[in-house]
């Protein structure tokens, strides 16, 4: 491929990088006296994820994660986002980190870890979870003791994952962990997360962190006509999805009044609250999939399987799909521009937001293992990295700084509710050996980081 494919180009000092999480790829759960997360428990709820499949081995990365390090560097990545299963730093596990951190130090990759990518500890959960304030305390504690022992090695630190999706699948619906089915009566788990944010930056910053960021996922929401029924349900929407999780951030405060009102917290507090979430950032990270079309609820219309999870049909919005010449294998809409446009939409609605750098992006094909030569060729996933690409870049001549972007995944992994059907890695792993094998994705995407200009 190589000296035949035109690349897209980015600015000198651009950070490319790839992403995984720790439920995700870990497995080894039971080791170190590890407890159950609330995964854990939700995986072990008959007909909860697809096959009935679990994480408890997942991709094995707990025992492989020198040869698997080995793969990422080989790529000549600059970053590498992981997360930390808190389970497992309760139960005094941070060995694991500190070989972890040493050894993609030794490779000459930066790690970029996450606090928290949606593994509660089933305990905490039992306390009331996301819905108890006192949650967001024991995140805190959690930070701290992350940053006195890694500290020294780690610069960068994100410390929440997709807040949005963990609050509307998990507490709101009941699709992910926890399966609160709590409808809008989730906006104080939603809050208690973003105070979690705050205090965590808080604790960061204390003991020295030199970058700090979240990350969030954004989307472009459009009405699905002219009417004004549809366009009121396409900015609620919107402004449950996008902006009640990036407002207090960047600007202090809830989108609206209705909102502000409904996390539950008295007026004194909340301003206090607001106060530590609009802690100072480094960066801001942004994960994107796909854009979302939202109509008001029409009777007797079916929407079950527009989106990954049913949204319930006394909600004041409900999707219809997006117009898209591809689908990912995952059923996504694959709209490129949309990555484009929201960014643009982060610039305009925030004149100090700070420097972007997209945390996930990827997509899920069916790959078939590797054939007679050893090659798996992924071809429609390189055209949608490609295209995604294209569309950063887009942003970038628009004005937008983005400072790096993060392939998702490193690596095949348990992908939540859907189990092990979806494929988002550039490295294949066959779940029944764990054997891994380079698709050509990642030998596309080791050439496009060579092709970029020098620092």
């Amino acid at each position: 491929m190589k000296g035949t494919t035109v690349y897209p180009r980015f600015p000198p000092g651009f950070r490319f990088g790839m992403s995984t999480s720790a439920y995700q790829i870990e497995g080894a759960a039971d080791a170190g006296g590890k407890a159950p997360s609330i995964w854990d428990t939700f995986t072990a709820r008959p007909g909860a994820v697809r096959h009935g499949q679990d994480a408890r081995v997942a991709s094995d990365h707990y025992h492989r994660y020198a040869s698997d390090i080995e793969l990422i560097a080989a790529a000549g990545v600059h970053d590498y986002r992981f997360s930390f299963s808190w389970t497992r730093v309760l139960a005094g596990d941070l060995d694991f980190y500190d070989r972890l951190v040493d050894t993609l130090l030794t490779a000459g990759v930066r790690p970029v870890p996450t606090l928290y990518h949606w593994d509660l500890p089933q305990e905490l959960e039992d306390a009331g979870g996301w819905t108890n304030r006192d949650t967001a305390h024991r995140l805190a504690d959690y930070a701290g003791t992350l940053v006195t022992r890694l500290g020294d090695r780690v610069r960068d630190w994100i410390t929440m994952n997709e807040m949005n999706v963990h609050t509307l699948y998990g507490y709101a619906l009941t699709d992910h962990a926890p399966a609160r089915g709590l409808g809008l009566g989730a906006l104080p788990a939603a809050h208690h997360q973003l105070l979690a944010h705050g205090l965590a930056v808080r604790v960061l910053r204390t003991h020295g962190a030199g970058s700090v960021g979240v990350a969030q996922q954004h989307f472009p929401v459009s009405a699905a006509s002219d009417d004004p029924a549809d366009v009121e349900a396409a900015a609620m929407f919107s402004a449950l999805t996008n902006w009640t999780f990036s407002d207090p951030i960047l600007l202090g405060d809830y989108p609206d009044e209705l909102i502000r009102a409904a996390v539950g917290v008295p007026e004194a507090q909340l301003d206090r609250d607001l106060e530590l979430i609009r802690a100072r950032l480094d960066f801001y990270g942004v994960n994107y999939y796909e854009p979302t079309m939202i109509e008001a609820p029409k009777a007797g219309k079916d929407y079950s399987g527009v989106l990954e999870v049913d949204i319930p049909a006394d909600m004041p919005f409900s999707p219809v799909p997006v117009e898209s010449d591809e689908r990912t294998d995952f059923g996504w809409a694959v709209v490129p521009a949309g990555l484009t446009d929201i960014l643009v939409t982060l610039r305009d609605r925030y004149p100090d937001l700070p420097p972007v750098i997209i945390t996930e992006n990827g997509a899920s094909f069916h790959d078939s293992p590797p054939g007679p030569d050893g090659r798996i060729r992924d071809e429609r996933r390189i055209s949608y990295l490609d295209a995604h690409l294209r569309a950063v870049s887009d942003a970038i001549t628009a004005g937008v700084r983005v400072d790096g972007y993060y392939v998702w995944s490193a690596i095949d992994n348990f992908e939540w509710a859907a189990g092990y059907d979806e494929r988002f890695g550039l490295i294949y792993v066959d779940f029944s050996t764990l054997e891994r094998t380079k698709k050509d994705s990642w030998f596309w995407y080791r050439d496009l980081i060579a092709a970029q200009p020098r620092n």
